[in-house]
């Protein structure tokens, strides 16, 4: 049990040197994430009577964390893959992509 707590206390102080606008994103990860089990929850326990706005729904979860990883890794500072990408730009593919993903998701809901 020490070695989970020392472990913790770790991930803890090292995460704290993380910039406050990767939290936030992180923070926007953890709740998709969330939406995303709440609708796999709403499935087991109602039923899957509109099965293609179920797997609309929850393939929007899954595109849009994917897509929010992508946006954390180009503003990430200490990722030198991304050093050449403005943070700004970064954003307006962000901004494009959801665009994109949420009109594909709107016409496969029927």
């Amino acid at each position: 049990m020490d070695a989970l707590n020392d472990i913790l206390r770790s991930f803890r102080g090292e995460y704290n040197k993380t910039p406050v606008k990767i939290q936030v994103l992180d923070c926007f990860l953890v709740y998709a994430v969330f939406t995303g089990l709440v609708q796999v929850a709403h499935l087991l326990l109602v039923g899957s009577f509109p099965f293609n706005s179920f797997l609309a729904g929850f393939l929007s979860c899954v595109a849009f964390c994917v897509l929010t990883v992508c946006l954390r890794m180009q503003v990430d500072p200490s990722n030198a893959d991304f050093k050449g990408m403005s943070p700004e730009r970064a954003f307006a593919d962000y901004v494009l992509c959801n665009g994109l993903l949420h009109l594909v998701i709107w016409n496969f809901m029927g």
